[in-house]
C-alpha cells in the first residue's frame, strides 16, 4: 500500500527557528516534534530583522520624547510588514497547514486560505497582569498589543496552550472558540537526555545542590533562592548554589555561590555543561515573580531533578507536587523554601523516590514527543473537517 503523501507545513517565526536560544529552545524543539510527528517542516523565518527598524525608531522617539516606553513587538506596522512578507513565502509553495509558535503579530494580519495553528503559553492579557510585564508603556502598546493578540486568536483554526490557564484566558478574554482551543503541555529542550536507569542510579550529594536558571534575575526571583541557601546553611545544611543565565547584584556575595553567566545551547560543549549541571544539582530552585509556563521545569524532570517553584501562570500544572517538585506560595521567602528543601534533602529514601517519580512525570507528561503525538491528532482532526467542508 503507497504511503500517505507527508504534509507540507509553513513554519511562521519571525525569529530564527534554529536558534536554541529563541524562546528557551522551544521554537526549535516545537519544529522537531512537528517533523517527526506531523510532516515536513518548512521554515518561513527568521524574517528580515530591518522590517523591525521603524517600530524601534518609534520606541526611541517615544523613550525621548514621552519617557514612554513603545514596544517593537506589538506594532501593528511591524505586523503588517510580516503580513506581505510571509504572503511573498505562502505563494512561492503549495502548503497544506501553517503552524505559527509564539507568533501573534507574524499572522494578525495575514490572509490566507490554508488552515493556522497558532501556540502560545499566555494571552496578553494575562501577560498585562504581571507587574513586570508592562513596564512605563504607553497605552498605545497595551492597545495594539491587545488588537493583535484578539487579531491572532480569530484568525486561527487550531489554538494550542501549554496550560489551561492561558487557555481559560483565550475563551474568557478574546471570545475564543471552544472546540478549536486545545492544552498541550511543551516539553524539555535538550539534545542528550540521560536514560530513566542512569538517573535511578545517581544519589544525592553531600553539599545541597540548588540550580537556578534565567536570564532575569529580579523576575525569576534570584533573591529568594539567595535567601534559601542562606537559610539552609543556618540550619547546618551544607548548601551550593548555582546561577546560571544572568549575574547577581554586587550585594549577594556568598563563597558557596557560584555564577555561570551563561550557557549557549547552541554550542555543543556549553550544552554538556548545562547538562552536567542538570546531573550534578539536587533541587531546581524557581521562585519566578511571573511565569507562563517554566519549560525549565520541564527539563529538570528530564534529569530527575525535583523543582521547588512558586504558584503563578502555568507552573502549577507542571510541577505535580510530591512527585516532580512542590509548588511555594508567591508570599514565601527563604525559609519557606528551606524548610521544604530541607524535609526532602535529608531523607535519602524520600529524596530518591522523588528523582524517580520527577522522571517519570517527564516520561509520561513533560515530553516532545507527548506534545508531537497529541498535536499529529488535533491537526489530522483539523485538515479532516477542512476537507469535508469543501466538499
Amino acid at each position: 500500500m503507497e504511503n500517505e503523501r507527508r504534509l507540507k507545513i509553513a513554519y511562521i517565526t519571525a525569529s530564527d527557528p534554529h536558534d536554541k536560544r529563541s524562546w528557551s529552545g522551544s521554537i526549535f524543539c516545537i519544529a522537531q516534534s512537528l517533523q517527526k510527528h506531523c510532516g515536513d517542516v518548512y521554515y518561513l523565518g527568521p524574517l528580515n530583522p530591518l522590517t523591525e527598524l521603524i517600530p524601534k525608531t518609534m520606541h526611541r522617539f517615544f523613550k525621548i520624547i514621552l519617557k514612554k516606553n513603545y514596544s517593537p513587538i506589538h506594532s501593528k506596522i511591524l505586523s503588517q510588514v510580516y503580513a506581505r512578507m510571509i504572503q511573498k513565502k505562502l505563494s512561492d509553495e503549495s502548503f497544506d497547514l501553517i503552524f505559527a509558535p509564539f507568533a501573534s503579530a507574524e499572522i494578525a494580519y495575514l490572509n490566507t486560505d490554508i488552515p493556522i495553528v497558532y501556540l502560545s503559553d499566555a494571552t496578553l492579557r494575562l501577560l498585562s497582569s504581571f507587574p513586570d510585564y508592562f513596564p512605563n508603556w504607553m497605552e498605545l502598546s497595551k492597545k495594539e498589543g491587545e488588537y493583535l493578540e484578539s487579531a491572532a486568536i480569530t484568525k486561527a483554526d487550531l489554538i494550542l496552550y501549554t496550560s489551561q490557564w492561558a487557555a481559560d484566558s483565550a475563551l474568557k478574554d478574546y471570545g475564543a472558540d471552544k472546540s478549536i482551543v486545545h492544552v498541550i503541555p511543551m516539553g524539555a529542550n535538550m539534545d542528550d537526555i540521560p536514560s530513566a536507569q542512569v538517573l535511578k542510579e545517581r544519589k544525592k550529594s553531600d553539599e545541597c545542590g540548588l540550580l537556578f536558571i534565567g536570564v532575569d534575575w529580579v523576575r525569576k526571583g534570584g533573591e529568594i533562592a539567595f535567601e534559601t541557601m542562606i537559610e539552609l546553611q543556618k540550619m547546618e545544611i551544607p548548601t551550593k548554589l548555582v546561577v546560571c543565565g544572568c549575574v547577581p547584584p554586587e550585594e549577594f556575595q556568598n563563597p558557596h555561590l557560584e555564577i555561570i553567566a551563561f550557557l549557549d545551547k547552541n554550542d555543543a560543549e556549553q550544552r554538556k555543561e548545562l547538562e552536567k549541571l542538570f546531573l550534578q544539582s539536587d533541587f531546581l530552585i524557581l521562585p519566578s515573580r511571573s511565569e507562563a509556563f517554566g519549560i525549565v521545569i520541564c527539563e529538570a524532570s528530564a534529569y530527575g531533578l525535583p523543582s521547588i517553584a512558586t504558584i503563578t501562570g502555568g507552573i502549577p500544572e507542571i510541577i505535580d507536587s510530591g512527585k516532580n517538585g512542590f509548588l511555594m506560595p508567591l508570599e514565601a521567602g527563604g525559609l519557606k523554601y528551606a524548610e521544604q528543601i530541607k524535609e526532602i534533602y535529608q531523607d535519602p529514601q524520600k529524596y530518591h523516590k522523588m528523582e524517580i517519580s520527577s522522571r517519570k512525570t517527564y516520561d509520561e507528561k513533560l515530553n516532545w514527543d507527548n506534545w508531537g503525538k497529541h498535536a499529529k491528532k488535533l491537526i489530522d482532526t483539523l485538515l479532516k473537517e477542512k476537507k469535508q467542508v469543501k466538499k
